[in-house]
């Protein structure tokens, strides 16, 4: 698009259904490198990715050529059936809904260090905890009866 200038940084956060722990270690980097495939076939950035076993943080620069709703419905639609085509999973697929969250330039150093660190991060907080903070601070207003569940064990 001429004469069009966008600077978008854009953090995704998504769950495994029932929040089950199915993202295991030997293959999450796969998954990362497919989603970032996914997140560069459709013209945007990745800047950062990393997930826990339950969950997922997908942060890009995002250009303005496609909805944020579209490009996440993308990526769980491609990733659930490429992670049961690879029989990584079984009955693997994402929760409902998502997480977007939007970041000045100025913040993006910070938003990398946070994602790749999730690790040690989750050792103090667990993801519920973090999901509605993340809420908090932004102002968006939630019903609780709609944020991700507690894990099925």
């Amino acid at each position: 698009m001429a004469n069009t200038y966008t600077q978008l940084h854009i953090q995704f956060v998504f769950a495994v259904k029932y929040r089950k722990a199915l993202i295991a270690t030997d293959w999450k980097d796969k998954l990362h490198q497919y989603i970032t495939g996914i997140i560069q076939a459709n013209n945007h950035k990745m800047l950062c990715i990393n997930s826990m076993p339950d969950h997922i943080h997908i942060f890009i620069g995002m250009r303005p050529t496609q909805s944020i709703s579209m490009l996440v419905q993308n990526i769980k639609t491609e990733t659930s059936k490429w992670i049961k085509d690879e029989k990584l999973a079984a009955d693997f697929s994402w929760q409902e809904g998502y997480g977007a969250f939007s970041y000045s330039r100025s913040h993006v150093p910070n938003v990398i260090r946070y994602i790749q660190n999730q690790e040690q991060h989750h050792k103090k907080e667990t993801f519920l905890e973090e999901y509605q903070k993340q809420l908090i601070a932004f102002e968006v207003e939630f019903d609780n009866q709609y944020i991700f569940k507690e894990p099925i064990l």
